[in-house]
C-alpha cells in the first residue's frame, strides 16, 4: 500500500487476504512487511493484532529491520485462542530515532555545544512529548534527560547521555508521528493438534475379525473388538486414530477381494463404496456395532489420549438411499444410467460419484447435516477422501460453515493431485494436507520439496504419510526394513504432522503385479493381524515407532514447520536437517541416510546460527535413539548402517552439558533388532577376541566402526563409556573434516 509511507509485501497474507492465513494456538507467527519513506528520517513499523475475544487491539508488536538496505520488517506475534485473529502493520516517523542517529554521528564527528545547540533544545522537546507515550513509572526518566539537554552547566556528554540512554525505553513506546495503516489481514487460529499430530489408520473390520473358511463365513470385527487394539496404537505414540467409512457398504456391484468385478458371498466390499438398504453416510455399519457401540467406541479411544477421525467420502454407492431419492444428485449418461467412477484405467463399478451443479443447495444442505451429525457424536476430525474431484467453492462454503459453530473441528485433505489444486485446497480452508512426501525418495528431492512447503506455511500445512491402503510405494515394496525405518524418520521428523497406514509396523510390502498398491489389500478383505505375536518375535517396528513419537513429543523444536532449515552434507544419500524452538531454545539436528542397503559416510556443514549458536562454538549433541553423545561443531564425519540406526537424531546441549549417557541395550534401543542388539552386545563383552572397536573420538568425529567389527556392540559399548572414552581399544581411528 501507498499513504504517507509506503507498506508493500505483507505477510501473512494468502490470496493478498482474501483468505485467512493459519496458525495454531502458542505458535510463534511471523509477520514481516517491506516499508520505507522519503529521505533519511527513521521510520518505525508495529503490528496491530486483535483476537476473536478482545474487545480492543492488543498492544502494538514494534517490528525490527532486516537486512541493511532492504527496508524489510520482522515481528512475532503468538495468538492464544481458537477463532478468527486479525492483524494490520502500521509504518510511522520515529521522530526519537532520527534525533538519537543525527546526534550520534555528529557527536562522532566532533561537533561541540554550539554546533548542537539546536538539536539540543529539539531533543528536550521531542522528550517533553514523548512523556505522554510511556509509562508513568518511566515519565521522571525523560523530565531529567530533558532537564540535562537544557542545563549549560554540564560537559556535552553528560548533556546528551541520558537522552541517548532512553533508546531502549522509547523502542517499547515510541513517538509516533505521521501513522501510515496497512490493509488488515485475516488469521484463522486452530487449536494445537492442526499443526502437530501422529496419525494411525485402521479397519475397524479386520481387529479381531475371523476370515472365512469352508466350513465358516467370515465373522466381521467391531467397535468392540477394535477397542481392544487401542492401548497398542496409543503405546506407539499416536494421538490420532483415523477410520476409513465405517458406514454400511453397497452390495450391487460390490467389488470382490484385489478389487475383482465379482465379489462372492463372503467379500466385505470397500468401505468408500456407501451406502445401502440399512442406509447412507449417517448411518454405520451394522457389523460393526449401534450407535450406542460408536460412543463407547471413541470414550475408550480418549480415554488411551487418541482423538478418533472419521472418513468423509462423499460418494455412494448404487443402492445408497440417496440414488433413489434424489437422482438429480448425480450424473445420468446418455443412456439413461447414472455414470460412476472412473480414472482410466481404473473402473469404479461400486461407487457414484456426486454432482454439485444439479440441485447445490440441496445437496449442500444434506452434507451439512451429515458433518453435523458426526460432530454431535463426538468427531472433531474428518479425513476427506478426494477432495479435489468436489468443487472448491462448495469445500470453503462447508468448512467455514461448520466452523462457524465448532471451531474445533479439523479437515485433512486426501488430495493426490496437481500442486495448484493442492494448494488452493488449502488455502480455502483445509487443516492439514496430504502432500507428495510418498514419492520423494532422495535427498535432493526432499530438501526441494520440503522447502517449498515451508514457503507455503502461512497456509498449508503438510501430513507425511509413508503408506496409505491405495498406496504401496516402490521404495517399501523392494527397500526391506530399514527402509521401513528411513521412511519414518523422514515422515515423522521433517513434518509436525505424520500418519501410517496399520500393517506398517509389520513391514507389509508385498504389492498387487502391476499395481502400486498392497496383494490381499484390506480395502477389499478382513485383514486381521497377530499384533502381539509379531512384536514379540522381534518382528515389528513397534517399538521403534514408539520411540520416533516419544521424540517429537518430548521436543517442542519438532512441532512446528516455519523452523525448517538444511544443512550441508557431502554425501548425496544424505539428508540432514535441522528445528529450533526459539521460545524454549530447544534444538534438534538429524542426519539421516536414504539408502537402505548401504553404509553410508559424510561431512557436515552446518548453519551454526540455524542452531543458535556462533560460527566457532562446539555443542554436545545427544542422539535421542542410543543415548550416545558427541562433541560437535560446524564440520562433523557422520557414519550411518541402515541395518542398525538409519540416523542420528540429536538434541543439542552446551559443550559438556547433557543428559546422562544411556544404554544403548535398554528398552531405548527402540527397533525391530532389540533382541539382536542386547544378544550381539553380550557376546561381544564377554568375548575379547572378537573385531569390534571403540574409538575415542575428538571433537567434530563420529565413530567408527572397522570392517569385520559388530555394530551392534559398537553401538552399546560407546554408549556405556562415551565418546571420548580413554579405555583401550583393540584398534582406534580418529578422523575429522
Amino acid at each position: 500500500m501507498t499513504g504517507r509511507f509506503s507498506i508493500e509485501a505483507v505477510t501473512p497474507a494468502v490470496a493478498a487476504g482474501r483468505y485467512p492465513a493459519k496458525a495454531v494456538v502458542g505458535e510463534l507467527l511471523p509477520v514481516t512487511a517491506v516499508a520505507y519513506r522519503e529521505g533519511h528520517h527513521a521510520l518505525g513499523c508495529a503490528v496491530r493484532w486483535q483476537g476473536p475475544a478482545d474487545p480492543e487491539p492488543r498492544p502494538r508488536v514494534r517490528m525490527r529491520p532486516g537486512a541493511p538496505g532492504l527496508d524489510q520488517w520482522h515481528a512475532t506475534i503468538t495468538p492464544d485462542g481458537v477463532g478468527d485473529w486479525s492483524f494490520a502493520v502500521e509504518a510511522f516517523d520515529d521522530p526519537y530515532l532520527t534525533w538519537r542517529g543525527a546526534v550520534a554521528k555528529k557527536l562522532a564527528a566532533g561537533q561541540g555545544v554550539g554546533e548542537l545547540a539546536n538539536d539540543l533544545a529539539e531533543g528536550a522537546q521531542l522528550l517533553a512529548e514523548a512523556s505522554a507515550v510511556v509509562p508513568t513509572a518511566q515519565r521522571s526518566r525523560l523530565a531529567a534527560a530533558a532537564a540535562a539537554l537544557t542545563e549549560p552547566e554540564l560537559a556535552l556528554a553528560a548533556r546528551v547521555g541520558p537522552a541517548l540512554e532512553l533508546a531502549e525505553l522509547l523502542w517499547a513506546h515510541p513517538l509516533r508521528r505521521l501513522v501510515t495503516v496497512s490493509d488488515t489481514y485475516p488469521i484463522w487460529v486452530d487449536r494445537p493438534q492442526a499443526l502437530f499430530s501422529a496419525w494411525y489408520e485402521l479397519f475397524p473390520r479386520s481387529e479381531g475379525a475371523v476370515p472365512a473358511t469352508e466350513e465358516h463365513p467370515a465373522v466381521s470385527g467391531t467397535f468392540a473388538t477394535a477397542t481392544q487394539r487401542l492401548p497398542q496404537v496409543a503405546a506407539m505414540g499416536f494421538d490420532v486414530l483415523y477410520l476409513p467409512p465405517i458406514h454400511p457398504i453397497g452390495r450391487v456391484n460390490r467389488k470382490g477381494r484385489n478389487n475383482s468385478l465379482l465379489a462372492g458371498p463372503d467379500d466385505v466390499g470397500s468401505p468408500w463404496a456407501i451406502g445401502a438398504a440399512e442406509g447412507g453416510h449417517d448411518a454405520l455399519h451394522p457389523d460393526l456395532g449401534t450407535p450406542a457401540d460408536f460412543r463407547a467406541f471413541l470414550a475408550a479411544a480418549h480415554a488411551n489420549g487418541l482423538e478418533v477421525a472419521m472418513d468423509l467420502a462423499l460418494q455412494c454407492a448404487p443402492d445408497h438411499p440417496w440414488v433413489s431419492a434424489h437422482p438429480e444428485w448425480f450424473t445420468t449418461r446418455a443412456d439413461g444410467s447414472i455414470a460412476y467412477a472412473e480414472n482410466p484405467p481404473k473402473r469404479y463399478e461400486d461407487i457414484y460419484p456426486l454432482n454439485f451443479d444439479n440441485d447445490p443447495d440441496g445437496l449442500r444442505a444434506e452434507i451439512l447435516r451429515v458433518v453435523r451429525h458426526w460432530v454431535d457424536e463426538g468427531v472433531q476430525i474428518f479425513r476427506v477422501d478426494n477432495p479435489h474431484t468436489k468443487p472448491l467453492d462448495f469445500w470453503h462454503w462447508l468448512i467455514w460453515e461448520v466452523k462457524r459453530t465448532d471451531p474445533d473441528v479439523l479437515f485433512l485433505a486426501e488430495a493426490f493431485t496437481r500442486p495448484a489444486v493442492m494448494h488452493g485446497l488449502a488455502k480455502i480452508g483445509f487443516s492439514q494436507s496430504y502432500t507428495y512426501f510418498t514419492w520423494r525418495n532422495s535427498p535432493a528431492e526432499l530438501r526441494e520439496y520440503c522447502t517449498e512447503l515451508v514457503a507455503a506455511a502461512d497456509y498449508m500445512r503438510p501430513n507425511f504419510w509413508p503408506n496409505t491402503p491405495d498406496i504401496l510405494p516402490p521404495a517399501l515394496q523392494d527397500g526391506g526394513p530399514a527402509m521401513f525405518r528411513i521412511r519414518a524418520v523422514l515422515a515423522a521428523l521433517l513434518s509436525p504432522s505424520w500418519g501410517i497406514y496399520a500393517g506398517y509396523e509389520l513391514f507389509e510390502h508385498v504389492a498387487r503385479p502391476g499395481a502400486g498398491e498392497y496383494l490381499d489389500n484390506e480395502k477389499f478383505e478382513l485383514r486381521p493381524r497377530d499384533w502381539a505375536a509379531a512384536e514379540a518375535q522381534g518382528r515389528s517396528l513397534a517399538p521403534f515407532l514408539a520411540r520416533l513419537n516419544a521424540i517429537r513429543r518430548a521436543n517442542p523444536a519438532l512441532h512446528r514447520l516455519r523452523n525448517l532449515v538444511f544443512h550441508e552434507i557431502d554425501n548425496p544419500a544424505l539428508l540432514c536437517w535441522s528445528k529450533r524452538d526459539p521460545g524454549t531454545g530447544n534444538t534438534v539436528l538429524v542426519v539421516c541416510t536414504t539408502d537402505p542397503r548401504t553404509v553410508q559416510w559424510g561431512n557436515t556443514t552446518l548453519d551454526m546460527p540455524a542452531l543458535g549458536l556462533d560460527w566457532h562454538e562446539h555443542f554436545t549433541a545427544c542422539d535421542e535413539l542410543t543415548g550416545v553423545r558427541y562433541d560437535w561443531g560446524q564440520r562433523n564425519a557422520v557414519r550411518l548402517d541402515p541395518y542398525l540406526w538409519p540416523a542420528h537424531i540429536f538434541t543439542l546441549h552446551p559443550a559438556g552439558q547433557a543428559p546422562a549417557a544411556t544404554d544403548a541395550t535398554t528398552a531405548q534401543v527402540a527397533d525391530a533388532t532389540t533382541a539382536q542388539v542386547a544378544d550381539a552386545t553380550t557376546a561381544q563383552v564377554a568375548d575379547p577376541s572378537t573385531e569390534a572397536v571403540v574409538s575415542p573420538v575428538g571433537p567434530g568425529a563420529d565413530t567408527a566402526v572397522e570392517p569385520g567389527g559388530n555394530p551392534a556392540a559398537t553401538a552399546a559399548r560407546e554408549t556405556a563409556d562415551g565418546p571420548g572414552d580413554a579405555r583401550p581399544a583393540r584398534k582406534e581411528r580418529r578422523w575429522s573434516s
